[in-house]
């Protein structure tokens, strides 16, 4: 039996906050909203573009699809007193990354999926992308492991135009007029059905993972009328690739020293 998680006073309140001052700032363009299922737990799978971004997507979820949005939040932002408490009023599931924590907060997002019926909101990412072209990145498997082994359904949904508010590492927002449009474009659960009897070992995980953002993306090349890089962004490869650089730069720099690579010997003859 679905066990209700919210506060019912505080979604009334924070719901109508959020959607007055969501619709001053930006336009929403949704489509696909009837692929979120009306009841019943579902994995909400969606890539990551701005840190204003869990505010248009929950916005897309409530009002486009008629779901109530649960996120698995970092813990640093329920450090926030007033934040904390909205958010345990409202269902949100903190995560302590690589802590035993993240461990029990994964369960406590398969017991709102399996349990209480909840629209449990993942990025797979784990993070804004660092793709220079805001391209959805590779993703870690987390998403994948809960939704084979609950069975629940992943509806992809991409997302683009956050960036225009709030670009990943800035702090200031831009509010001001015109109103910026904000594009969102859910599609038909990922095809998950020939892995779920597998055991889950890293390759089923990974192929998972794949079908995920690789619908995720298709999405949002469709709503960007591009076409997607051919492999995704790898941060990892990127920051491996940026250290090598550097530990280059640095010997190069330290064998011209070696060398006597200072001041010119043609001109201290001349000075001399």
């Amino acid at each position: 039996m679905a066990k209700n998680r919210e506060s019912a006073w505080v979604k009334w309140v924070v719901s109508r906050i959020v959607r007055a001052t969501l619709w001053l700032v930006y336009k929403p363009d949704w489509k696909g909203a009837e692929n979120v299922p009306e009841q019943r737990g579902a994995i909400i799978a969606t890539n990551h573009l701005s840190v204003l971004d869990p505010l248009t997507v929950a916005h897309f979820l409530y009002i486009g699809a008629r779901r109530w949005p649960t996120f698995t939040m970092k813990d640093s932002v329920m450090k926030i007193p007033v934040v904390r408490s909205v958010a345990r009023a409202t269902g949100q599931i903190p995560i302590k990354r690589g802590t035993t924590d993240a461990v029990k907060a994964l369960e406590e997002a398969e017991k709102a999926l399996t349990r209480d019926d909840s629209s449990v909101i993942f990025y797979p990412e784990g993070t804004c992308t660092r793709d220079p072209n805001l391209w959805p990145m590779t993703a870690k498997t987390g998403v994948a492991r809960i939704a084979l082994s609950t069975g629940v359904p992943v509806v992809p949904v991409a997302h683009w135009g956050e960036q225009q508010l709030l670009p990943y590492g800035q702090k200031k927002p831009r509010l001001l007029p015109p109103r910026k449009r904000v594009y969102f474009k859910a599609g038909p659960p990922v095809d998950l059905d020939h892995l779920r009897e597998r055991p889950l070992t890293a390759t089923v995980l990974q192929e998972a993972t794949d079908a995920i953002m690789a619908d995720i993306t298709a999405l949002q090349a469709d709503i960007r009328g591009e076409e997607p890089p051919a492999e995704p962004f790898d941060m990892k490869k990127a920051r491996k690739a940026e250290r090598k650089a550097e530990r280059e730069a640095a010997e190069r720099a330290e064998n011209g020293q070696d060398t006597g690579g200072g001041t010119p010997q043609g001109k201290n003859d001349a000075e001399a």
